[in-house]
């Protein structure tokens, strides 16, 4: 069965019940909050009309006409990320302002809505963790790898409550672990679960985004649950939660970014300018941490002592993309693919520009 949209993929999974071998590429259902969405009660979920209506066909052709006649670079972000640092320090819109070109920022709730929106010519360029690229692909993005973070494996973990009787991830079989389905969490806890000689189908995933998982954890409705900063982090000070493993010497938890193939090919000056901004950004964070995290703070809704501890953690460097990278982005592809969650192998080397 092939799916012609993400959405029929969504769609699919909420009204078949998961099993890791049957269930076919879901729309690497971060869903419906991102790789870096809110994080606490207090943090605002919601996705502005503009990322809401990304996915129309008419509103598409629509923003395309005008992105060519108005020059625009359309840019989609999460809720936290170097993009984000770019956003608030509005250095990339004064390098393009003399050329002309404007700059249109698209919140998404996750990485791959905003590959949707990519998908459907809505934006030019974005970034998401390891995973959602993968399924994209899969479902015939005209995706181009074009850079990546450091890796970030300490910014991933497995929480479970304070006083929980669970100890290590062996103790997981035949508990509920939440998770954001096709997420990097979803990789990295495949890896723990293969380290710790524990089988996948022997846990129950709960699929949950981070603001839902964060209550049915609190509540107690599942045992522990796989997250990501800053939720992990904001988590882990607001419950006392306790680190059962986190990513570190077991996955590399990359950020990627990624451009529309047209953009690439007709833009190719206004691509590196996106990429070299994105670069003085993060290594401004990297050395001014707290006048960041102070920054974005009122963009994430996310108290600044939380986001400095994150920022801190927070390997800099913005990279090519290598051949070694490559090869570790086909194995988490290889992975979803033996987990019957992708519906066709896909070769990352087709979509990568590696340098």
């Amino acid at each position: 069965m092939v799916f012609a949209s993400f959405k029929e993929v969504t769609i699919f999974h909420q009204h078949k019940k998961f099993h890791p071998v049957r269930s076919l590429a879901v729309l690497c259902a971060i869903s419906i909050s991102v790789a870096f969405s809110g994080c606490s009660a207090s943090t605002s979920t919601s996705t502005p009309p503009s990322s809401t209506t990304a996915t129309n066909a008419a509103t598409t052709q629509n923003a395309t006409t005008q992105n060519v006649e108005s020059k625009v670079i359309r840019i989609g972000y999460q809720k936290f990320g170097t993009l984000n640092i770019l956003k608030a320090k509005g250095n990339l819109e004064e390098r393009l302002k003399g050329q002309g070109v404007s700059v249109q920022w698209t919140q998404f709730p996750a990485g791959p809505q905003l590959l949707e929106a990519l998908n459907a010519g809505s934006i030019d360029f974005g970034h998401t963790g390891e995973a959602p690229p993968v399924f994209a692909q899969a479902a015939g993005a005209p995706l181009v790898y074009v850079a990546n973070q450091t890796p970030n494996p300490k910014a991933e973990a497995i929480l479970v409550q304070k006083n929980s009787p669970i100890q290590s991830v062996k103790d997981l079989k035949g508990k509920k672990v939440a998770l954001n389905k096709g997420s990097n969490v979803h990789f990295f806890l495949v890896q723990a679960l293969k380290e710790a000689g524990v089988n996948y189908e022997d846990i129950q995933p709960v699929f949950l985004p981070p603001a839902d998982a964060r209550a049915a954890f609190e509540q107690g409705t599942v045992d522990a649950w796989a997250i990501w900063d800053p939720f992990f982090t904001a988590a882990k000070r607001a419950t006392e939660a306790r680190v059962i493993r986190d990513g570190e010497g077991l996955v590399a938890n990359r950020e990627f970014y990624l451009a529309a193939k047209p953009f690439t090919e007709k833009h190719p000056e206004q691509l590196k300018a996106v990429i070299e901004e994105v670069e003085k950004a993060d290594a401004w964070a990297k050395t001014n941490v707290k006048d960041a995290a102070t920054q974005l703070s009122p963009q994430l809704g996310i108290e600044v002592p939380i986001l400095e501890e994150v920022l801190e953690r927070r390997p800099s460097g913005v990279q090519a993309i290598k051949p070694d990278v490559v090869t570790y982005q086909q194995q988490v592809a290889d992975t979803f693919l033996q987990l019957g969650l992708l519906p066709k192998p896909v070769k990352v080397q087709e979509v990568a520009k590696v340098q």
